[in-house]
């Protein structure tokens, strides 16, 4: 007999339902703010028992917080997965230099899709996804662009991936749509006024925005303004740790600006505001690290565990969500949220999943999942298979495996059960042998889809640095003997290198 559900239930049913789809489409302005080596304990509102940064804490505390967030051990890894909903292997990226940092030119990113929605589209900061000029934002969906090159102010390294020559912390040169342009100022307040400039005249037009920026600080070298460095001395720290405390001060007050400009003009309810970092902490480390094992560059929690607030007055109800999340659900939530239907290659691109449901409700269902780690960096040219097992982890909600190295080709697991043990100290690998197994079969499996799309791994590299090149053919001059030492031979040449001479006997 066909049964009817009570009309009462019915309304509770559509009401729910109607809940559940308020946010997908509602096409909200998008600030991502993003910092470069920061950590998860670098946050007050996180138990960090010196660093104050209350204004990163009013974010936290306006918002939806994800507490189990994870993100990729370095940065231009983080960077590609959460611009295309994918595990940066699968775009090619396997390190930060040595053209392995360029973005496969297949990748659709967020911003491409957000562009093609009618939104305007910008990035201040931190690019690191190939300097060449098919690799950088304007190809990839940002219609400002407003960059440094490389991984860096000031770094550059042989090949592809460098910054312009002899850039500084203070009153850098900065790439503007396609030219250079010298700033007045240091770099995070540089790239937040431009920010700031861009948004202020984006709001007084009917078109949403997606602002994206990801400052180079607080990485190293750690230079602060001596004012904001001032208010860490005399605590006993390290000196770069006073410095690079005062550099996250410096982001915190650029924030706390940031969201009084958004409420002055009356679009903070109109404007979806995200803060994450791109992955474990650093020089903060050994002031707090929130209890957990390791750091940058690792596959413990330590190095993959980030900061991840989503403010939205009025949409978001404020609270913590302790789903597992990632970076990898970056791109299919902000597509939600533009009410953006995937074209077919971004669908078989994306394995991460909306949070739109748990910005919502932080207990709606959540199935879950497996994530995997990898340290990568192996030696350009060197067979990624040797390296297979160095660094790397596989988790999901209650499990984590962790192989620091390999052994005459064997992975060295050890397995943490993070329902009871989120610091890593204890390995049960021996109590749980059939997980153990499942994990690391995921793991097997993961790394074969992984080796096919590692395109960058042979790439040559160009003959010069392409901010370099830039830069000299905007203002004349010549590279510096350093630069002249990390150049293709032959390109050296034609700026009046000498030609090496015949070896001494």
């Amino acid at each position: 007999m066909k049964r009817t559900l009570p009309i009462f239930v019915l309304v509770l049913f559509s009401a729910a339902v109607a809940h559940a789809a308020a946010l997908a489409g509602k096409r909200p302005n998008i600030v991502f703010l993003f910092t470069d080596d920061q950590g998860y304990g670098d946050i007050s509102a996180h138990g960090n028992p010196v660093l104050k940064t209350p204004h990163l804490d009013q974010l936290r505390g306006e918002g939806r917080r994800f507490t189990d967030f994870h993100v990729s051990p370095t940065c231009a890894p983080t960077r590609s997965a959460l611009l295309t909903g994918r595990h940066e292997f699968k775009n090619g990226i396997t390190h930060t230099i040595l053209e392995r940092e360029r973005m496969a030119l297949g990748s659709v990113t967020i911003a491409q899709l957000l562009q093609g929605a009618g939104y305007a589209t910008g990035i201040f900061g931190k690019w690191h996804l190939g300097d060449e000029a098919e690799y950088r934002p304007d190809r990839r969906g940002f219609g400002e662009v407003f960059v440094h090159g490389g991984g860096g102010i000031g770094q550059t390294y042989p090949g592809s991936c460098g910054d312009a020559p002899g850039n500084k912390y203070f009153d850098p040169v900065i790439l503007h749509n396609g030219k250079f342009e010298k700033t007045q100022g240091y770099c995070t307040d540089v790239f937040y006024a431009q920010a700031t400039q861009w948004m202020d005249a984006q709001r007084k037009t009917q078109q949403p925005f997606f602002a994206y920026i990801p400052t180079n600080a607080p990485h190293g070298p750690y230079i602060a303004r001596p004012e904001d460095k001032a208010l860490y001395e005399g605590k006993g720290l390290k000196p770069d740790t006073e410095s690079f405390f005062g550099m996250i001060h410096n982001i915190d007050q650029n924030v706390g600006k940031l969201l009084a400009k958004l409420g002055e003009w009356g679009i903070a309810k109109d404007t979806l505001v995200i803060f994450m970092n791109d992955n474990g902490g650093t020089a903060g480390v050994s002031v707090f690290n929130a209890d957990m094992r390791g750091s940058k560059g690792s596959a413990w929690l330590g190095g993959t565990r980030a900061s991840s607030f989503w403010r939205w007055p009025g949409a978001v109800e404020p609270g913590d969500c302790a789903a597992l999340a990632a970076h990898i659900d970056f791109f299919p939530t902000l597509a939600d949220l533009a009410g953006i239907a995937l074209p077919e290659n971004a669908k078989a691109q994306v394995e991460g999943r909306s949070l739109v449901p748990l910005l919502e409700n932080p207990s709606a269902p959540w199935q879950d999942r497996l994530l995997f780690t990898h340290q990568g960096r192996w030696n350009k040219g060197a067979d990624p298979n040797a390296s297979k097992f160095h660094m790397a982890s596989v988790r999901n909600t209650r499990w984590a495996m962790v192989s620091e190295q390999s052994r005459d080709g064997a992975p060295q697991w050890q397995l943490f059960d993070l329902s009871a043990d989120y610091a890593q100290k204890n390995n049960v690998i021996g109590e749980h042998p059939r997980v153990a197994q499942e994990l690391g079969a995921a793991f097997d499996q993961w790394w074969a889809e992984c080796l096919p799309l590692m395109v960058n791994e042979k790439a040559v590299g160009p003959q010069m640095n392409p901010f370099q090149e830039l830069y000299y053919k905007q203002f004349g001059g010549s590279p510096s003997q350093e630069d002249l030492n990390r150049m293709n031979p032959a390109r050296a040449l034609d700026f009046g290198a000498k030609k090496p001479g015949k070896p001494k006997n």
